[in-house]
């Protein structure tokens, strides 16, 4: 089997393990997603993908358009579940509108490392929310789902071919947003280890 294949055959199964819990907690009323910042998820992974397409990206680029295509399922769950929030606080506001700053720029923006770097802005300030509320309330989140798009983005670094910015910038910042929502569940059991 090519290793592209394998590749692909490891982020499939990551994606739907990781989706599988997290939708079945959803269902279960476990977790409870802000759905600002799966909004700006959703949209900003899109963009991202079709600008690093332009650059010349292959398949090390799909985990980018799955880290899109995730949070479609997320926010379809929480419409028909109603078990998402868009309790909207002056907080989540400012990040959602950064956010949505970002994103305009990023649309109207030609040079494509510029356009990469307001997508990575825009989707980094959209996750604060979530961040916070993990940090503050660690079981409304479920870090398999993080884990495994942690797992499909280092699979993707794997499959660069051309490293130029554009095209391994969003797989290396989707790992750093993964890896702190992870800490951020799980840091009341991290921090006793270093006390």
């Amino acid at each position: 089997m090519a290793p592209n294949t394998i590749g692909l055959i490891i982020i499939l199964i990551s994606t739907l393990v990781g989706y599988y819990f997290y939708s079945k907690n959803m269902l279960f009323g476990e977790t409870k997603p802000n759905l600002v910042s799966w909004f700006i998820w959703m949209l900003a992974p899109f963009l991202g993908f079709f600008f690093a397409f332009k650059a010349g990206a292959g398949l090390s680029n799909l985990p980018v358009f799955i880290a899109g295509l995730g949070p479609l399922i997320v926010l379809l769950i929480s419409v028909f579940k109603k078990n998402g929030y868009w309790k909207i606080n002056s907080f989540d506001l400012i990040c959602g509108l950064f956010s949505l700053i970002a994103l305009a720029f990023y649309a109207f923006t030609k040079n494509l490392s510029i356009s990469i770097l307001f997508v990575i802005i825009a989707d980094g300030l959209a996750g604060m929310p979530t961040i916070i509320k993990a940090w503050n309330f660690p079981k409304s989140e479920t870090s398999i789902l993080y884990a495994s798009g942690t797992l499909n983005q280092v699979v993707g670094l794997l499959a660069i071919k051309n490293w130029i910015f554009p095209i391994y910038s969003l797989n290396i910042y989707f790992i750093l947003i993964n890896l702190a929502i992870i800490l951020s569940i799980y840091r009341k059991k991290i921090t006793p280890i270093f006390s």
